[in-house]
Order: C-alpha cells, then structure tokens, then sequence
C-alpha cells in the first residue's frame, strides 16, 4: 500500500453501552476437565447462571437453534427431511432469482452508470472450510476477481483481519475492508485508471481506540474456550471471532454462555453471530454497510445516481451492505450466496463460489463487449465525418 496515505477523519463513535454487573469469571484459566469441587468451580457455576440470568433460557435456546441454523450439516438434514418442499424453495428462489438467469437485467440495470464491485471473501470468493487458516482462494477465482478489477473498482470487504484477507486474495490493485469494514486501505496501484485521485492510499479505521481491549478480550476467550474441544478463536485486529465449526453441537450452548460471559465484562464491546461464528466487535455505528457508503464516497460516489455497487456476500454480516442498498431504490444490486432458503434483504442469489466465479467472469465479458461495439461505432462515425 502507499506510503502517503490520506487519514479519513474518524466516524463519531456510538454511546457506549449501559454498564452490566461485572461477571464473575475470575481472568485465570479454569483446569480441563474441571474439578469436582473448589472455589474456582464454584466462581464458574455463578458465572454461568449470570449468563443464564441475562440471557433468559427461551433466548439461550433460541441462540442454540440459531447456531444449529448456521451449520451446513443441519442445512444438509433439514433439506433431506424437507424433500417435498419444493414449493418453499421455488418461492424464495421467484423472491430472489439467481443472478445468472437475470444477468441481462442487473447489467442493463447499469446502462449510463459506473459499476462498483463489493466482495465478501470466505463462502463467496472461496470454500467454506474448517479451517478458517487454510480458506484459500483458487487461482482461477483469483484471475476471475483481477479481471473485474481490470473493469470496475472492486473491494474486498470482510470480517477477516485486513492484513490476513490480502495475504489470502494477492491482489494490490483491490480496495480491502477488514474487521467488517472497521480497517479500510485503497490499492496501492491501479489496474485500469477508473479509481478517482482522491480514493488512492484512502485509510480509515473507525474504531482504533478499541485496539487494546481487543487484544484483552482475545485472550480472555482464548483461556476460557480452552475447556471446549473444537472451538477457536481468531484475532481479526478490529473484532475477534469465536469459530464453532469443529465443535461438538452438544457443546454449543456452553461455548455461547462462556462468549457472552467474557464479553459482559466489556459493555462497549458486543456479540453477533454469523456462519458458524460468534462475533465480537466495538459497539460503534459501523458495519459493511457503512463501509461500502464510505468506499463510494471515497471514490467519488457519495449521493450520486450514476453509480451501481454489487455486493455479493453469504454471511449474517452482509445483510447490513444489502439493506443499505436496499434504501438506495434501483441504485444498487445484492446478491447472496447461499444453497438454502434464509431471510435475507439480498434481490438476487447465486448458490456457491463456482457460480460467483461465473458471474464475475460474465461480467467481464458484457464490459469488453461493451468497449468493443463503442469503439467500432466510434469508427464508424469517425469515417462518415471523413466521407462527408
């Protein structure tokens, strides 16, 4: 990225929360398996009931069915014991129709506008996997994604730590939206001069004073998730995640008292939830959404009617940039990449990373179309000027 970066000014930040009564969870780590008995048990157990307490067993439960939501093996089973529903899913799909089999609208949707490129990156750019570490992209998706580059601004926008979702995508002419758009840096060069002077060496990172509580609560997850085989959890610099993909359903509810007790410990932090995930992040007004508002701005965007974004996104988090483009009434396309029916505010689907290759690689292809028939009418008309 370049040097001489233009510091945006920082976003004001949300009230913090109400303070709660603090947990009692003492900061040490508690043995595995635990002991029968003790005073360190004992701290546990009022640990547990506060969380209980706070969060009511209909809501405890109901986060343990959303966990159970989240899971592709549920998905999997509930498809298998819902064969006949067919119906259902024909409905969802005439609700949000595949943007492949609508790719003549969406682009005649951006007749006299700039197309701007909004991506996710895991479960739209690359394989979910259990490993959030090994989530590599293919080079074929990587060619895919530098030739939209080539056509339309594009960005990655991702829950991921900015530094470790560049290292997974290698690609410097990107914009790159970490921490659920909390650390954003433009590219550090430009693939085809259609990025604006003012948006190059953009850097923005809204919630930079919660950098030394985020390490504090890393750590304090980490030493408390100990006891869950399976569970882990990644320090994504602006948010830290809470990866349940590995463990076992019967431990579900336990991992999420233990989140949400760690977290009570901090009232301007908060908890959401995405694809087998937990969330933690700054309780500040920002999100992809906003995030994708700013990138526009950035670029010279901000309130213009000459702009389409496409954001294409599989995650809970995703919805915040496809309600905000939902508000922007036929200046804006989301598309949700999902093989199962689930609310969503997206208008369009695509079912898994191959059909997003595709549908980027088409989109390359209509854009050189594009270009090759206005430089052939330009031609043209250069040569009847010529003959006249």
């Amino acid at each position: 990225m370049a040097q001489t970066s233009v510091v945006a000014p920082e976003v004001g930040m949300a009230a913090a929360a109400a303070a709660t009564t603090a947990c009692p969870c003492p900061g040490s780590l508690f043995p595995y398996p635990p002991p029968r008995a003790g005073p360190g048990m004992t701290v546990r157990r009022k640990c547990l009931r506060a969380a209980q307490a706070e969060l009511g067993a209909g809501l405890l439960n109901g986060l343990v069915e959303s966990m159970r939501a989240s899971s592709p093996t549920h998905a999997r089973a509930a498809a298998a014991l819902a064969a006949g529903v067919d119906e259902e899913h024909a409905a969802w799909m005439a609700k949000h129709p595949s943007a492949l089999g609508k790719f003549e609208e969406i682009v005649a949707a951006s007749k006299g506008k700039q197309i701007v490129m909004f991506l996710d990156y895991d479960g739209t750019l690359s394989p979910i996997v259990n490993d959030p570490d090994a989530a590599f992209m293919s080079e074929t998706m990587r060619m895919a994604v530098r030739s939209v580059a080539k056509q339309f601004p594009t960005a990655i926008v991702s829950g991921r730590c900015r530094d470790k979702v560049f290292e997974f995508v290698k690609l410097a002419e990107l914009y790159y939206a970490g921490s659920h758009g909390m650390d954003i840096k433009g590219p550090a060069k430009s693939s085809s001069g259609h990025a604006k002077s003012k948006a190059k060496g953009v850097l923005f990172q809204p919630a930079s004073e919660f950098l030394p509580m985020i390490e504090q609560v890393t750590q304090r997850l980490v030493e408390e998730t100990r006891h869950v085989p399976g569970a882990k959890v990644e320090n994504n610099k602006f948010c830290v995640s809470v990866h349940f993909r590995c463990v076992d359903e019967k431990s579900w509810a336990s991992l999420a008292e233990t989140v949400k007790c760690v977290v009570r410990e901090y009232p301007k932090l908060r908890v959401s939830q995405g694809r087998m995930v937990f969330e933690v992040r700054p309780s500040i007004k920002w999100d992809k959404g906003k995030a994708l508002e700013f990138l526009l701005e950035s670029l010279g965007f901000a309130d213009c009617s000459n702009v389409l974004p496409v954001y294409i996104g599989d995650d809970r988090t995703d919805e915040d940039a496809f309600r905000m483009l939902r508000q922007r009434t036929g200046q804006g396309v989301g598309i949700l990449v999902s093989k199962h029916p689930k609310e969503t505010s997206a208008s369009f689907s695509l079912q898994e990373p191959a059909e997003v290759m595709e549908f980027l690689l088409r989109l390359v292809e209509w854009k050189q179309l594009a270009k090759a028939r206005l430089r052939l009418r330009r031609r043209a008309a250069g040569a009847d000027a010529a003959s006249a």
